[in-house]
């Protein structure tokens, strides 16, 4: 088992975002969390990677109980996040950002370079431009190749495909199927969810904080609840859904 949430619980104030979850990634897959607007699923995220504390309950990554681990600790353990909106550094150049995706690494970093580039090419044109001045499809891009520069056994992405044309969004999710098929285990949250559930092996729905439904996520995708609340009737994942 990578990684584990046992009865999560999170508050903002007196806000209790999550409300008892638990859920499991195993080596090697990519899992999904969907869900709604405020369903909790960012706030997942933060609190795997170390953002955002937990009130009660457990996450284990790799046998190891993160409650007192801080964040950067985390991504030293193999656990490296992708926000959502990106949050990249506008006044750096692309090299200068992916630079720092390493930064709990000991140089050289050639090898973590020729695979983001083989990756995304695009970022090897744009390497001595400021991220800044890069497309939103290329800032996205840029984003996951500054996660991976940590070498991660863990990689979480949020909303990858929020914002971005629909052409790119398809290219977007073939990427994230080769990362996974290079060995790096993935847990996607998106509100494309046909997207999500065609590249996906396991999801999991949130509502309000809650998980209510677990599934393989081929079976979500034919489920005639999740396609009404999520898929809207197209499980083509042509257009940013959800």
């Amino acid at each position: 088992m990578l990684l584990e949430l046992r009865d999560v619980h999170v508050h903002y104030g007196k806000v209790e975002a999550l409300k008892g979850i638990s859920f499991t990634v195993e080596e090697g897959e990519i899992v999904t969390l969907i869900g709604g607007n405020g369903a909790g699923k960012t706030t997942t995220l933060k609190t795997i990677s170390g953002v955002r504390p937990l009130s009660a309950g457990q996450v284990r990554f790799a046998g190891e109980d993160l409650a007192r681990t801080p964040a950067h600790r985390r991504v030293e353990l193999g656990i490296s996040q992708a926000p959502e909106g990106r949050a990249i550094f506008p006044g750096m150049t692309v090299t200068e950002n992916l630079e720092m995706g390493a930064y709990a690494r000991k140089g050289p970093f050639n090898d973590d370079f020729d695979r983001v580039f083989q990756l995304f090419p695009r970022l090897l044109e744009r390497r001595t431009q400021a991220g800044g001045t890069l497309s939103g499809g290329e800032q996205q891009m840029l984003a996951i190749g500054r996660a991976l520069m940590a070498r991660p056994k863990l990689l979480l992405l949020d909303e990858p495909s929020m914002g971005l044309a629909p052409r790119l969004v398809g290219q977007i999710f073939e990427i994230i199927t080769e990362i996974n098929q290079q060995g790096t285990t993935i847990l996607l949250v998106e509100q494309n969810a046909a997207q999500a559930l065609k590249r996906a092996r396991r999801a999991y729905v949130l509502e309000t904080g809650r998980v209510v439904k677990a599934a393989d996520a081929a079976d979500l995708l034919n489920d005639d609840s999740v396609r009404a609340a999520y898929l809207g009737g197209d499980v083509t994942g042509d257009t940013n859904g959800g």
